[in-house]
């Protein structure tokens, strides 16, 4: 269930595709008063409702905190814009989003950060630890890719497809984080999840002592208790209490 619209969408935008705008728009925003966004680097991604192929970005040059539902630019699956926005994508920053996109149709909302705390994860052998509650929840799908440079190369999308898989949190060796769910609201709830892990488990690092494991039956009894957790509602949980709070702090989102 999204929020209700909160603004008329332009003559040339239809009502659906201006929902999905505000939704990621919001997203973008809720990234940067997080303090995950890594100045213009980084993107998140949606599909555009019912139309096949078409995915909404951000326009390249901006922060995430200047993104609105408007500007947000409508492309292919080659990142080729397919409306009359006036500025630019980055289509190297569209390849691991596209990749995703091209093979998890259930996936229709694709977030990828480069935060410390996810970098410092993503660098150590063992990965994320079930060492916090907060590291259940994505160790319950949790995916890794190796590092392979900068996201280039056509050819490294089918090794990241195949490692991805079924999983809706994947971690990128050496790089970062990526999130996807079926909603904006879902992909956002994993990344907040996956990041709050991940400092956890550094801080709890910092401290020199030994860390307490969590027992492995518990480990695998987490989607379950997920399920319970959030009502199923998954991250529809805490979207619209999100969405309050931007509309009382950052309300242009909407522009």
């Amino acid at each position: 269930m999204n929020a209700p619209l909160s603004s008329n969408p332009p003559a040339h935008i239809g009502q659906q595709e201006w929902q999905a705008r505000l939704d990621l728009a919001a997203a973008y925003r809720l990234v940067a008063m997080h303090r995950w966004d890594d100045l213009v680097f980084t993107h998140i991604s949606a599909r555009v409702p019912g139309e096949d192929g078409h995915f909404l970005i951000n326009p390249y040059g901006f922060m995430f905190e200047e993104i609105t539902a408007s500007s947000l630019v409508k492309v292919n699956m080659n990142c080729e814009k397919v409306d009359n926005s006036p500025y630019d994508v980055n289509p190297a920053g569209f390849t691991i989003h596209s990749a995703v996109h091209a093979i998890r149709h259930d996936a229709h909302c694709v977030m990828h950060t480069h935060t410390v705390a996810g970098v410092a994860v993503s660098i150590q052998e063992q990965g994320l630890l079930p060492i916090s509650q907060q590291s259940l929840f994505p160790l319950a799908g949790l995916a890794y890719h190796d590092y392979e440079g900068l996201a280039l190369r056509e050819d490294e999308k089918a090794r990241l497809q195949a490692d991805l898989g079924e999983a809706n949190n994947l971690i990128l060796r050496n790089h970062g984080l990526l999130t996807c769910g079926a909603t904006v609201a879902d992909a956002f709830l994993n990344m907040f999840i996956l990041q709050r892990a991940c400092e956890v488990q550094i801080a709890a690092q910092s401290g020199g002592a030994q860390l307490i494991p969590i027992a492995q039956p518990i480990v695998d009894g987490i989607k379950a208790a997920a399920a319970q957790v959030t009502r199923g509602l998954g991250g529809n949980i805490a979207w619209p209490a999100l969405l309050r709070k931007l509309d009382r702090e950052q309300p242009d989102y909407k522009n």
